[in-house]
């Protein structure tokens, strides 16, 4: 049997003094492909803290695998324009990795500035950083904000690659519909609680999906799921 990467047991947590999240239990394993989706507001964020150790629960435990090696990528990272710095220079802060730094497409890169990198490209230089102490488990918080569809593609096929070449388990965190429902193995959808969770295959219209992301929703693959409460905004 194999063992989870991680278990979140009963997870509640607050974000600036308000109670955010509540009853969270999920697992993460090897090889699998993750992406945490909901509606902005839906505690996302302070889940992923959370589930990091950057942030302790009110109430629920987090389990990690003895000497989880955990890589992440945030959502954004602040550039200072008066401290110009290359992608290699930057990567070899962290100890420059040949392998993750080819695993993540991001060689041409080195010897451009940060500040002149397009959103993919800086994102491809913060996943091999992420990639250099070889992790368990990789976390990408919203990595495909600020690129177009071709990026989102091109970013999305690269952590599948990683994930097939070395067995890693993926978290993805997203409020994207697109592409990230065909580029996952398993979907949580979080709204203060997880509502909903299946693999993009089971699609079908549940009313309570609909009433998350609204009609548009009804475009993308969507999960059998079976529940036995209500869906409220408070």
């Amino acid at each position: 049997m194999t063992t989870p990467l991680l278990t979140a047991h009963q997870i509640a947590a607050a974000f600036d003094g308000r109670s955010v999240l509540h009853g969270i239990h999920l697992q993460l394993m090897p090889g699998e492909i993750v992406s945490l989706i909901g509606p902005n507001g839906a505690g996302k964020t302070t889940l992923l803290r959370v589930l990091l150790g950057l942030q302790r629960p009110e109430s629920g435990s987090v389990t990690r695998a003895p000497q989880l090696r955990i890589g992440y990528v945030p959502q954004r990272l602040p550039l200072d324009s008066l401290l110009p710095m290359t992608a290699g220079r930057f990567l070899a802060l962290w100890g420059q990795d040949d392998t993750a730094i080819d695993k993540a497409g991001a060689r041409p890169l080195l010897g451009r500035p940060l500040q002149k990198l397009s959103g993919g490209e800086l994102q491809r230089v913060l996943l091999a950083r992420a990639l250099s102490n070889q992790p368990q488990l990789l976390v990408l918080d919203e990595p495909a904000q600020a690129l177009d569809l071709a990026g989102q593609r091109a970013l999305y096929d690269t952590i599948g690659r990683v994930r097939d070449e070395t067995g890693c388990g993926v978290l993805l965190v997203s409020h994207d519909l697109n592409i990230v429902m065909r580029k996952t193995d398993r979907v949580i959808c979080l709204h203060g609680h997880i509502c909903c969770q299946g693999k993009p295959d089971d699609v079908s219209r549940d009313p309570a999906y609909t009433a998350l992301f609204g009609p548009a929703a009804d475009a993308f693959a969507v999960y059998h799921h079976h529940h036995d409460h209500d869906h409220t905004h408070d």
